[in-house]
């Protein structure tokens, strides 16, 4: 005789589930917010002594980006293009460690 019954056994009920099930909708949701709320932020990298600055949204693109008349040589244009560069890789990392704080339960690349 076979003694096997439906169901996912151990307790596991139809009302556990609802609520696991509400529980995993009310997380997507804040997740959701936060990832919302962290696109629509600005972040600045600087490089050269903040001689050149970069602002990105925190869906990494671009806003502005400003640069001392200062550092522009025009004999030496491969400096600025590392500066600038060099700033954009800072904004990047600054929206990197953002997501890690707000989102760290999404993995990376979402």
């Amino acid at each position: 005789m076979n003694n096997f019954r439906g169901g996912f056994g151990g307790g596991f009920n139809g009302a556990n589930l609802q609520n696991l099930m509400r529980q995993a909708q009310k997380m997507q949701e804040e997740m959701e917010k936060a990832k919302l709320e962290l696109e629509s932020t600005e972040f600045t990298g600087t490089s050269g002594g903040n001689m050149v600055e970069v602002v990105l949204t925190g869906d990494k693109k671009a806003k502005k980006v400003t640069i001392k008349p200062e550092v522009v040589d025009p004999d030496d244009i491969e400096m600025l293009e590392d500066l600038v560069v060099s700033a954009i890789n800072d904004a990047v990392d600054k929206i990197t460690q953002a997501e890690k704080e707000k989102l760290p339960n999404l993995p990376q690349g979402m």
